[in-house]
Order: structure tokens, then C-alpha cells, then sequence
């Protein structure tokens, strides 16, 4: 049975929390109609708006934009899925231990440190004309491949920092109490570090995945034919921003679904830990 006090605190909770949820959204109307006001008020307005936010413009130039953000999207998939596993893999080099695994982890640590510091434009650059100018068998043409071979190499050092902070965050008594139930070193890493590393490091993992999401852009500079160069496409066309525009919202729509999801798993990890 639940009490009258339990019942009247729970009326006084919510009686608030509408009271805050009023209160916030008179405000944000308010705030919303003051911006809108400041800007559309302003000399300048009329010519951004017809060169940012124009909706003949943008509706013409939206089936191109969408086509190209599909590439984006198949990119994005496979090099999420590719750095997922190198990642994991560099992350087990780097936390190998004893003295006859120096020169992997050397190397593992040289390959962490020389694609976290070289910027993703330049390795595109590379990578996108660099090779196709060796002409050696075997190597693709196709831009598209080249601009997914040089996210791939730079998401994977930094996701593989990742999973590294994960693993070295579960307590060694795990490790311990897995070796002497029999598991060995690849079952303990399978089956007790790697899950808890995994859900610890979730957030940070998905904050990656976002990153990922706008970078996919880049491979424009090698020529495909992705959002951003289809929005250039249109640009050059109608001499008008607003195809950028139309790109940029599709980006930020694409990544807020993840944003959100790494905040609430964020907090979920945060009450799991009693740090709230």
C-alpha cells in the first residue's frame, strides 16, 4: 500500500516537473521570437536569405544532395565496421604484456601516434593521389575506396585508444580470477575484459561515430560524388549558397540521433556508478 505522505510527494514532483516544463518552453518561444526578430530585422537579411535560405534553391537542389549523402551513408558503414575491428586489434597489441612483446607494441603505439597527429586532409590527400600516382598492380583507382582506406586508418588510431583506456580501466582481479578458472589469455580477453571495456567505453565510442559521420564528407576533395560535392555541383550551377546549406542540415539531422544516443548512455553509465 502506498502511503498519503508518498502519494503527496509524488503529486508535488510532478506539479513541479509540469511547472518546469511550462516554464522552459514559454522561454525558449520567447527566445526563438526575439532571434528571429534581431535577424530578420536586420539590413543584411534579404541578400542572405536569398543566397543561404533559398527554398526554390534548395528544393531543386535536394534530390542531388540526397543521392550523394547515400554514398556518405555506405561509407560511413564499412569504415565504421572496419575500424571496429583494427581498433580492437591495435587496442590488444598496445596492452600486451612482457618484454617479448615490446616491438608489437612499439609498433602498435608508432601507428597510434603517427595517424592521431597527421591531419585527415593531408592522408587524403596522400592516400587519394599519392598511391593511384604509383601505378602498381593492385592498387584501386576508385576515390570513393581511397578516401574509405584513409578514414579507416585514422578513426582506427583513435578508436583504438579508445578500447586501450577500456581495457586498462577493468581491474586486474578480473583478470585475475579468469586465469585461474583455466580461461586463457584469448578467452579472458573475449569473454571477461573486452564486455566490460566495451560498455564502459560506449559514450566515448559513439562520440567517435558522430565524428566519423561529418568526416565521410571529405572524401569529396578526391572527387566522388558524395553530399558535399553534389551540393558544390548544385552551387556552381545556380550561383546560390543554399545547396550548403541543404548539406549541412542533412549532416546535422544524420548526427543528432547519435548525439543523443551517446548522452543517454552517458548518464545511464553515470547512475550506474553512483556519480549522480
Amino acid at each position: 500500500m502506498v502511503s498519503e505522505l508518498h502519494r503527496e510527494r509524488l503529486a508535488y514532483r510532478r506539479s513541479r516537473s509540469r511547472r518546469s516544463t511550462a516554464i522552459a518552453l514559454v522561454s525558449t518561444v520567447v527566445f526563438a521570437a526575439l532571434v528571429w526578430v534581431a535577424v530578420t530585422g536586420s539590413p543584411g537579411w534579404p541578400r542572405v536569405r536569398q543566397s543561404f535560405f533559398d527554398p526554390a534553391t534548395a528544393w531543386r537542389a535536394l534530390p542531388a544532395v540526397l543521392d550523394g549523402l547515400w554514398l556518405n551513408l555506405r561509407v560511413l558503414v564499412v569504415c565504421e565496421v572496419l575500424i571496429l575491428v583494427l581498433a580492437v586489434g591495435v587496442a590488444a597489441l598496445r596492452t600486451l604484456r612482457g618484454p617479448v612483446w615490446f616491438p608489437v607494441r612499439a609498433l602498435a603505439t608508432g601507428y597510434v601516434d603517427l595517424f592521431r597527429g597527421l591531419p585527415l586532409i593531408i592522408l587524403l590527400y596522400l592516400v587519394g593521389f599519392g598511391l593511384p600516382g604509383l601505378r602498381l598492380t593492385g592498387v584501386p583507382n576508385d576515390p570513393v575506396v581511397l578516401g574509405g582506406i584513409a578514414l579507416v586508418l585514422t578513426y582506427t588510431a583513435y578508436v583504438a585508444e579508445v578500447f586501450r583506456a577500456g581495457i586498462e580501466s577493468v581491474h586486474p582481479s578480473q583478470v585475475a580470477a579468469a586465469r585461474s578458472l583455466g580461461l586463457g589469455y584469448r578467452k579472458t580477453m573475449r569473454l571477461v575484459v573486452l564486455p566490460q571495456a566495451v560498455r564502459r567505453v560506449l559514450p566515448a565510442l559513439l562520440n567517435d561515430f558522430v565524428a566519423l559521420q561529418k568526416d565521410c564528407g571529405l572524401i569529396s576533395v578526391l572527387g566522388a560524388v558524395d553530399a558535399v560535392r553534389a551540393a558544390q555541383i548544385q552551387q556552381a550551377q545556380s550561383f546560390n549558397f543554399t545547396p550548403y546549406v541543404v548539406a549541412a542540415l542533412l549532416f546535422v539531422l544524420l548526427a543528432i540521433p547519435s548525439g543523443r544516443l551517446a548522452d543517454a548512455l552517458s548518464r545511464r553509465v553515470a547512475d550506474r556508478q553512483g556519480a549522480r
